[in-house]
């Protein structure tokens, strides 16, 4: 084929070179909306997700470090909203769109990261109800985690100071906002429950700010912390209209720190107050028993029996006497009845002893009269018995018989077998 000298031919790297450089040129950054496919291709923490809408599909690339960043899970059917540089991968030759920044479309990504993780650590039962610990009444020792520049602090230790002002008070402080704030958080509950055994109650909280600002209480390495401590916890994050992830999983939920701090203790006052009253209704309760145990006294005093014991002990004595009396009466009846009993088995023995007599005897006549009917006792008159060989048949005319035929002779002490040498109608006894 011949080519003209002036057309341009492109080698297959070229023209892709060619291609991914006018894409980059012209789609240096652009906002992408579509819903996402294929969000499970997961390679060394790169994601291979693919954009779809009714019409086409766009494949995608979300580098690890991105990926790292983004507060909602990927799922399939997600709408989205991407950001990124749509350029061309050489080796396959296909176009694809780099994902710098991705957004859920309707919800925020942090509100919907925090439905997800809720929902999530909903079914493994984080939140469920008997998991709450109790807080203790009067605690010893109140351990607190959040930051020392915030408001919260000065709260929760004002709050505390007025109803109880020599309780002990253990600060863990840390970062309440921030990338490293959630872990921070986690390793202050996680130092509490390893060095502190004898704090009683842990206060996890901040003071209110916006979604972002109280993040570190959404993140799942908290709500696990506070699941595992031993020591039971009270969320204090925010204000009232706040609600948050270490809300659910906590043991109490207060809304402001200061209520924290209200919660966490009674006013010493109050308990004074109520240690005043109780001992006061000991004090009338002992008193009217007291007075109930003088009149029961006073009764038992004025008693016949209290004035003379002696009579008391006549009666159990006489008592005694009538219960051995019944005693014995009734153990002879016992041992008449056993008796009674007795002579009836022997009667009954005697009875059945009789009774087999005379089934013996009848037994006996039956034996008689079977053996006076019997063949074998016609034998020991001196008659025999003579069967027809081989059929064993008994022998009763002479007609079935001819001369030859083998027989079989059977007598009352034995038997023989003889062959017939001649046959005679005649019933007269001897030879003529």
């Amino acid at each position: 084929m011949k080519t003209d000298n002036k057309v341009k031919i492109y080698t297959v790297s070229e023209i892709t070179k060619r291609i991914s450089s006018l894409l980059e040129d012209n789609f240096p950054g652009v906002w992408v909306e579509g819903e996402i496919s294929n969000s499970e291709k997961v390679y060394n923490g790169i994601i291979y997700p693919k954009l779809k809408d009714k019409s086409a599909i766009l494949e995608c690339i979300i580098f690890r470090d991105i990926a790292s960043r983004i507060k909602f899970k990927l799922k399939d059917g997600l709408k989205v909203l991407c950001f990124g540089r749509i350029g061309v991968f050489p080796p396959h030759g296909r176009y694809r769109l780099y994902i710098e920044r991705i957004e859920p479309r309707g919800l925020g990504a942090l509100q919907l990261a925090f439905e997800q993780l809720k929902e999530r650590l909903y079914k493994e039962g984080l939140f469920s109800i008997e998991h709450k610990r109790p807080i203790p009444l009067l605690p010893r020792k109140i351990g607190v985690v959040t930051s020392l520049s915030g408001a919260a602090i000065r709260d929760i230790l004002n709050g505390i100071n007025k109803r109880f002002p020599n309780v002990h008070i253990i600060i863990n402080p840390v970062r309440v906002q921030g990338k490293e704030a959630a872990k921070e958080i986690a390793q202050a509950i996680k130092e509490f429950n390893q060095f502190y055994k004898d704090v009683d109650v842990l206060i996890v909280g901040r003071g209110g700010g916006s979604l972002e600002d109280l993040w570190a209480f959404n993140e799942e390495v908290v709500a696990r912390a506070i699941f595992s401590s031993r020591i039971p916890v009270i969320s204090a994050v925010g204000h009232e209209i706040d609600r948050s992830i270490s809300d659910f999983v906590a043991d109490r939920v207060a809304g402001t720190p200061t209520k924290a701090a209200e919660m966490v203790i009674a006013k010493k006052e109050e308990l004074e107050k109520n240690l005043l009253n109780y001992s006061r209704r000991l004090r009338s309760a002992l008193r009217h028993y007291s007075q109930e145990l003088d009149k029961k006294l006073s009764t038992l005093a004025r008693s016949r029996f209290f004035k003379r014991p002696e009579q008391l002990i006549i009666q159990r004595q006489e008592y005694l006497a009538d219960m051995a009396i019944q005693l014995r009466r009734n153990f002879l009846n016992c041992i008449n009845m056993k008796k009674e009993k007795l002579i009836d088995v022997k009667v009954l023995k005697k009875s059945m002893q009789q009774y087999i007599r005379l089934k013996e005897e009848k037994f006996k006549n039956y034996v008689g009269k079977l053996e006076s009917l019997s063949p074998l006792a016609i034998l020991t008159r001196g008659y025999s018995l003579t069967l027809q060989l081989p059929s064993k048949k008994i022998l009763k005319d002479i007609k079935s018989i001819k001369k030859k035929d083998v027989v079989q002779t059977i007598l009352s002490n034995g038997r023989f077998i003889s062959v017939v040498e001649e046959v005679n109608e005649d019933t007269t006894y001897g030879t003529k």
